[in-house]
C-alpha cells in the first residue's frame, strides 16, 4: 500500500462518496479528492492527475461510460467503478471503456482497500500486456519493412538475401541508426523512383 497515492472519487451523491472516503482514510490513504459532478470530467481529472480513479454511480448511463472511455484513453490510470445495478451490456461497455474493476452492489468501506489493490494490479497487468503487444506489432512491422528493403536491394544490386541484410546492417551501423530506419528509407526511395 502506498499512502501517497492520489485518489479521485467521482460521485454526485455525498452519502455514497463519504463511504468511499471513509474506507480510503481508514486504509491509510490521505490524498483523496472528490469530484461532485460529471460535467467536464476529463479536464477535471486530467488537471488533478490522480494515480487511481474511483467512480461511484447508481446506474451508469451511456454518456458517463463514454466519458470514462475518454478518461481511460487520455489519463491511463486504474479505474474502479461502483454501481448499484448492472447488466451484461453495461459491464462490457465499462470494460471497453478501460475500467479495471467493476463492482456491482459492493459499496462497503471495509472492502475499499482490497478493491483498490485489485484495480491497480489488474491495470498494471493490462498495461504490461498492452506494451508487450505494441512491441510485438512494432517488431513485426519493422520485419516487414526490412524484408521489403532486402527485396529491393536484391533486385537492384543483384545480390543475395544475406548480402542485402549485411548491407542494411552495415549502413545502419555507419549512420548510427536502426536497421528498420534504413530499410524504411530504401522502401520510401524506391516508391518515389517508380
Amino acid at each position: 500500500m502506498d499512502p501517497a497515492l492520489k485518489i479521485v472519487i467521482v460521485d454526485e451523491n455525498p452519502v455514497r462518496a463519504a463511504i468511499l472516503v471513509d474506507g480510503l482514510r481508514e486504509a491509510g490513504y490521505t490524498h483523496v479528492t472528490r469530484i461532485e459532478e460529471t460535467t467536464n470530467l476529463l479536464a477535471r481529472i486530467y488537471n488533478l492527475d490522480p494515480d487511481v480513479i474511483l467512480i461511484d454511480l447508481e446506474n451508469p448511463s451511456r454518456d458517463v461510460l463514454a466519458q470514462m472511455f475518454q478518461v481511460s484513453r487520455v489519463v491511463k490510470r486504474p479505474i474502479a467503478m461502483f454501481v448499484d445495478q448492472s447488466d451484461s451490456a453495461s459491464i462490457e461497455a465499462a470494460v471497453d471503456a478501460g475500467v479495471s474493476a467493476y463492482i456491482v452492489d459492493g459499496l462497503k468501506k471495509e472492502r475499499i482497500k482490497g478493491i483498490l489493490d485489485l484495480c491497480i494490479s489488474r491495470f498494471n497487468a493490462f498495461t504490461r500486456l498492452t506494451n508487450e503487444l505494441e512491441r510485438a506489432q512494432t517488431a513485426l512491422s519493422e520485419r516487414k519493412v526490412i524484408d521489403r528493403a532486402k527485396g529491393i536491394l536484391m533486385k537492384t544490386k543483384a545480390i543475395s538475401e544475406a548480402d542485402a541484410y549485411a548491407l542494411l546492417r552495415k549502413t545502419a551501423m555507419n549512420e548510427n541508426k536502426k536497421i528498420a530506419e534504413i530499410a524504411q528509407a530504401i522502401v520510401t526511395a524506391a516508391g518515389l523512383l517508380k
